[in-house]
């Protein structure tokens, strides 16, 4: 049996046990691990932007859904050009998609957990097996390969307390490639997905 501190950080922290996996304090830089998915990992070649690209960016961040003839008077251009570079940052991988962010509250998931994950270290099929598996689970919102006394951070949105312990801790634990796992969980959230800074000019 192994067993596993989740960690509440906030004003009132308190600590809860659960059957999980032993946590250490150790801390480690994970030279160990590869990039992990690494088509997903690999970074695009950079594009380099304009001040008009970037005022693009600033928009369609605030809000995709612009009319194309209203984007081209915010930025600036007449309603062609404005399309043209568009689709150039869609085609250069600089705009990878459009979608709709959604009030995780209003859809009752009042709950956001941070978990740290440490994962056996002799083997780098270990690392991919587990992010593989966990790249298949919709409660994860983000998943990050780390430096420090875990391998990975990822978050991950549930309903409540008990929904997280029983349905994603459990498949968690599960993989045979978790070590052990530290969860903090989200007293407030002032920010959850903000927009990217691109202005450099």
């Amino acid at each position: 049996m192994r067993h596993l501190s989740n960690i509440i950080r906030g004003q009132n922290s308190q600590k809860c046990a659960s059957d999980g996996a032993k946590l250490s304090t150790n801390t480690t830089v994970n030279r160990h691990l590869y990039p992990i998915n690494r088509d997903m990992m690999s970074s695009p070649a950079k594009h380099a932007l304009d001040a008009i690209d970037e005022k693009i960016l600033i928009e369609l961040q605030a809000d995709a859904r612009l009319p194309n003839i209203v984007l081209a008077d915010k930025v600036g251009l007449s309603p062609s050009p404005c399309s043209r570079r568009v689709k150039i940052l869609e085609e250069a991988g600089v705009v990878t998609g459009y979608r709709a962010v959604l009030n995780r509250t209003a859809i009752g998931l009042d709950l956001t957990v941070f978990a740290g994950v440490r994962v056996e270290r002799h083997s780098h099929e270990n690392a991919d097996l587990f992010v593989s598996a966990v790249l298949k689970m919709p409660e994860v919102v983000a998943c990050h390969l780390v430096s420090g006394e875990v391998d990975f951070l990822i978050e991950v949105v549930a309903p409540d307390m008990a929904t997280y312990e029983e349905t994603v801790l459990r498949r968690l634990l599960s993989l045979p490639s978790v070590r052990d796992i530290r969860s903090s969980f989200a007293m407030r959230s002032h920010l959850a997905a903000g927009p990217l800074p691109v202005r450099r000019t």
